[in-house]
């Protein structure tokens, strides 16, 4: 995984990405977003209820970025509504090596600066074949949509609203991986029997539930995630087309974890 010189947040790419951030998280923020939405967060401050709050938020994202003429507006209009960022949402839960999954990818290589390392094929450089495909899969995907990396800056933004409300000052939550195939991550350094720093990919899905995490692998992680690099959880927004088992959708990096033993 490579970092670019360059990306949209308060903190450079390189101290995003490292394991010495995880350890010590700073606040992280794409920048413009709250001041060019502070009427939003305004708004969510007077509002208890958090399925309320999601709906506020949807609600403004609908008008912000024109996606609510669903009837009597023109094809435009209606794929526009299609290609939301709740359609990247849901495309990235069924396949992360989606056309969805690579405009998220791609999203956080321009917010962040961290370039992704795994696209339907690990990205061994910009001539590899798996990152021609994930620049093509993310051009198909972000030209059929209005403004989708504002959307997912947005997202984002309230994401983090979220979290520091329910967690206040908590600066990590545990979360667990599960892998088929952990060769396919890039080991940094072995640390103990157990524990290792791994480099995840730009963008990852974790969970809260350790049992749900050996669904998706025979192998799994256990790893204290920072609050400021949750991009998504599914329990944000009170849509039903989004709750899954306590996904998290984490911003990658080096990560120090430690191999989870199968007691049942």
């Amino acid at each position: 995984m490579s970092s670019t010189a360059f990306n949209h947040c308060n903190l450079p790419p390189w101290v995003i990405a490292s394991r010495h951030y995880n350890d010590h998280p700073q606040p992280l923020e794409v920048q413009g977003v709250r001041g060019a939405n502070r009427f939003l967060f305004n708004r969510l401050e007077t509002i208890a209820d958090r399925d309320e709050r999601g709906q506020v938020f949807s609600d403004y994202l609908s008008v912000k970025f024109a996606l609510h003429h669903e009837q009597g507006q023109t094809d435009t209009a209606r794929k526009s509504l299609r290609n939301s960022y709740l359609r990247f949402l849901k495309g990235w839960m069924m396949d992360s090596n989606s056309v969805e999954g690579a405009v998220l990818k791609g999203w956080v290589e321009s917010r962040m600066g961290i370039a992704p390392a795994f696209h339907n094929g690990r990205i061994s450089g910009s001539d590899s074949e798996a990152h021609y495909r994930y620049v093509m899969d993310r051009t198909r995907g972000s030209k059929r949509t209005n403004a989708i990396n504002a959307q997912l800056d947005l997202l984002y933004e309230y994401c983090q609203y979220e979290l520091h409300r329910e967690h206040g000052a908590k600066p990590w939550l545990d979360l667990y991986r599960g892998t088929h195939d952990a060769s396919e991550h890039d080991l940094v350094e072995q640390i103990g029997k157990r524990e290792q720093i791994v480099r995840l990919n730009n963008l990852v899905s974790f969970t809260d539930q350790e049992e749900r995490a050996w669904e998706f692998g025979s192998t799994v992680w256990a790893t204290r995630v920072p609050l400021t690099k949750i991009f998504f959880f599914d329990q944000l927004l009170p849509t039903s087309l989004l709750k899954g088992e306590g996904e998290y959708l984490v911003i990658g990096g080096e990560y120090l974890v430690r191999r989870i033993m199968c007691t049942f």
